[in-house]
Parts: structure tokens; sequence; C-alpha cells
């Protein structure tokens, strides 16, 4: 089975490493005896934007074939939309490439895995707008106490 790994971190100047998500999803292709066809690595994206330079290219390659199998550290690091994921994954399918999430322990070749995905996406999708609508209230409170904002 050849696998491609994906990872990925949103910022760089807050002590995130891929290299955390790397080791752990290198040593579970290894116990699977998956060959590693390629590693994958976004640096500084966020899991909002749906394209993303590594994504995009790994996505190519799946259509391609050159994979059979993505595995991810977790759900949100390949997107943090629900719909996003949704058609990212459906679209693996649709080219016979199957999908690991290693910590949540999500295999979308199983029907469980299937109905676990859907679940967790969902969870993540409702994730990151809790922290868009923190960060609107500190804005708003910065704003109120008389900050000055942007330009």
């Amino acid at each position: 089975m050849k696998c491609a790994i994906y990872a990925r971190v949103s910022t760089l100047d807050k002590g995130q490493d891929t290299e955390v998500q790397l080791r752990d999803l290198r040593s579970y292709a290894q116990a699977r005896e998956w060959i590693i066809a390629g590693e994958y690595v976004d640096k500084g994206q966020s899991g909002a934007k749906d394209r993303r330079p590594e994504l995009d290219r790994l996505m190519k390659d799946a259509r391609k074939r050159k994979v059979d199998l993505i595995l991810c550290w977790r759900l949100d690091r390949l997107g943090r939309s629900l719909k996003h994921l949704i058609l990212t994954l459906d679209e693996l399918q649709s080219v016979g490439v199957g999908f690991v999430s290693y910590n949540e322990n999500i295999d979308l070749t199983t029907s469980t895995g299937r109905l676990m995905f859907q679940l967790l996406g969902a969870f993540a999708e409702f994730e990151r707008n809790l922290i868009k609508e923190r960060v609107k209230a500190g804005l708003a409170n910065a704003k109120a106490k008389g900050a000055k904002l942007g330009r």
C-alpha cells in the first residue's frame, strides 16, 4: 500500500512544528508496512483555506493514483470546514484513494470510519466558528475601550 502523509500548521511564529505530526505518521505507516510515497507539508497555512500549495499537490497526485491512501494526523489538519472536508474526502473516494486520520483513529474505507468522520468534521467546523466569535468579541471590546484597530 502506497500512502501519502499530509501535515499542516497554521502559524510559523507560535512554536507549531509539523515534525510532531510527521513523526507519529511515519511510525504509524511503518507499523502497517505501508510505503510512504510522499510527504506533503503546508506550513503557515490556515485550515480554513480550501486551497493550499501542498494540499493541492497532494490532491493532484491522488487523482493520478500515485497513492492508495492518505494519512493525516487529525481531520482539522486537512480542513476546518465541514463542506471542504466532505468534498475532499468524497473526491478521494471517487478516485479510489483511502483516507486515515491518525488521532481520531478514523479509516474511511470502513462504514464506521465514515460515520465518525461526519461527526468529527461537524465539531471541527463548530470549533472554528467559536474562535471567530471570540475574536470578534475581543475586537469589539478593544474598540469600546478606545483602542485603535487597523490602519
